[in-house]
């Protein structure tokens, strides 16, 4: 079944982990045995070969680069303009990618549309993968002039934080409402049409983001605070708001997210369970609080500095995605609730958003 991931850090893999994605996983793998400089070296479980298997053929990939004060702690860039290059740098491994085949970058209806129409229609293996641009954090915009260059570029979404205190907004594991520069950011992206990322918002900052900013919010790759309780995840309360705001809201499958405990670490996905049905029972929980099952769908994560170290036991690969629609299946999903929530939801969002 054709399927949509919303979030991955492709080009954080190929600049920063130096991973040709182009070649399989395996491959890969091999090619970092007896690496130790992270600690997911060999065990990752993401490429576009692997994409591809998987019938994954759009993804949400992100530009990534932090800033941090001297006081954080935080691994980072020491200033915004250093942040800014690093996010081009990414932006160039895509564009090379789209130079080989490999990828098309979607931007806009037109794309998208038929970009659909060649995954569903066309049974030919050399497709390439369509990606959606989105950054994570935006600490890297220097100014909001800087936004503006981005969108002309393709970029499509923005989340204003990460980990840690941001330049406009602060992110998982800070407090603090949105500063000024924060406010002036989601009021231009508003004009520009740009999705709002409310992943990785703190508390403070995702209320005043919801009352500011009247486009159109999605969570790129958030479970559930009722199932695991941290503030990375949502709340209830937060869910519904975003349900209310017609969010589609991707299952993340890093497993400290999945599964209450986790010792990052020491844990191991087998000792604590951790499978795909881990994921599914937190977009179950948001199917509840929906009454429907038009609010969720993948937003995986995978790679995202974590390997098969840190998620489901029960895959290898991205390209095991294929096993959700029967586990969903079992749970008493039906046909169209399972095709909503393998692309349906997001592609259903960015019609609204782009239409």
């Amino acid at each position: 079944m054709f399927t949509i991931d919303a979030h991955l850090d492709l080009s954080m893999n190929a600049m920063e982990w130096n991973r040709d994605l182009r070649h399989s996983v395996n491959d890969i793998r091999k090619r970092e045995e007896g690496l130790t400089d992270k600690p997911d070296r060999a065990k990752g479980t993401v490429s576009l070969p692997e994409l591809c298997k998987g019938n994954i053929g759009l993804v949400v990939a992100t530009q990534i680069a932090r800033y941090v004060a001297p006081d954080n702690p935080l691994p980072g860039w020491h200033s915004p303009e250093q942040a800014w290059a690093q996010t081009q740098a990414q932006r160039a491994w895509y564009s090379a990618m789209e130079a080989c085949g490999e990828m098309v970058l979607i931007k806009d209806m037109t794309g998208l549309q038929h970009h659909v129409a060649l995954w569903m229609n066309d049974d030919t293996n050399n497709k390439p993968v369509g990606f959606i641009l989105s950054l994570e954090g935006a600490d890297s915009l220097v100014t909001i002039d800087h936004l503006h260059t981005a969108y002309e570029y393709g970029l499509r979404a923005v989340g204003p934080a990460h980990y840690g205190p941001g330049r406009y907004a602060n992110g998982t594991d800070a407090t603090g409402h949105l500063n000024d520069h924060g406010k002036a950011l989601l009021k231009e992206m508003e004009k520009l049409n740009m999705i709002l990322d409310a992943t990785h918002l703190c508390d403070d900052a995702f209320w005043d983001a919801m009352e500011i900013f009247n486009g159109h919010v999605w969570a790129s790759h958030n479970n559930c605070r009722a199932l695991v309780d941290h503030n990375r995840q949502f709340s209830d309360e937060q869910i519904k708001v975003l349900i209310q705001r017609g969010a589609v809201i991707g299952g993340a499958l890093d497993a400290w997210m999945m599964v209450p405990g986790w010792q990052r670490g020491m844990s191991t996905p087998k000792q604590m369970n951790c499978n795909l049905e881990k994921m599914l029972g937190h977009m179950d929980h948001i199917c509840q609080l929906a009454g429907n099952a038009l609010h969720v769908g993948l937003g995986t994560d995978l790679d995202g500095a974590f390997g098969k170290e840190q998620c489901p036991y029960d895959l290898e690969t991205i390209a095991d995605l294929k096993k959700v629609p029967l586990l969903l299946s079992k749970r008493g999903y039906s046909p169209l609730d399972i095709e909503n929530v393998m692309h349906g939801n997001w592609l259903r969002f960015l019609r609204n958003a782009w239409g």
